[in-house]
């Protein structure tokens, strides 16, 4: 089941790895799967070239000559196959190198490093901004302290009355 970037990005800070590094140059094996056509996008392809009209005889050339700038069905399978292979290799280091690392962090540690990757995603306001959230604050309290403040000096009075 595949994980979400945040969960992602979640365990790599637990485990020390430099986020804004990691965003600005992705590995090789990221890129070369991101860059590569899904297997499922393949049966579109084929089927796409199925429709296209049947190539005349002086089109089709030698056989086991593939056409300049095409990709034999046989090519795009061993490329799928060995992308999934090195996929599935880094997925492997990826774990083993994982592993070590979560023995070694406490869970008070490993705590404070999330807290503190998580600090560094929050949008903090502006000056500006937060001016304006602490007058409107303020007010509000002073608000309600004198709505309390009378509320109170109403029940004190008609409690001294009344005994």
């Amino acid at each position: 089941m595949p994980e979400s970037a945040e969960v992602v990005e979640a365990e790599l800070a637990e485990h020390g790895a430099d986020l804004e590094a990691l965003k600005q140059n992705p590995p090789p094996e990221e890129a070369a799967v991101q860059e590569a056509p899904a297997p499922a996008e393949a049966p579109a392809e084929a089927a796409e070239e199925l429709r296209a009209p049947a190539p005349s005889r002086a089109d089709v050339g030698v056989p086991g000559e593939a056409a300049p700038g095409r990709i034999s069905r046989r090519e795009r399978r061993r490329e799928a196959k060995e992308l999934e292979q090195r996929r599935k290799e880094s997925e492997k280091r990826r774990q083993a190198t994982a592993e070590p690392q979560e023995r070694q962090r406490g869970a008070v540690s490993g705590f404070i490093v999330s807290c503190w990757a998580e600090l560094k995603r929050v949008q903090w306001p502006d000056r500006e901004t937060l001016i304006q959230a602490s007058a409107v604050t303020v007010v509000f309290i002073a608000i309600a302290a004198a709505y309390l403040g009378a509320l109170d000096a109403l029940f004190n009075f008609l409690v001294q009355h009344l005994l």
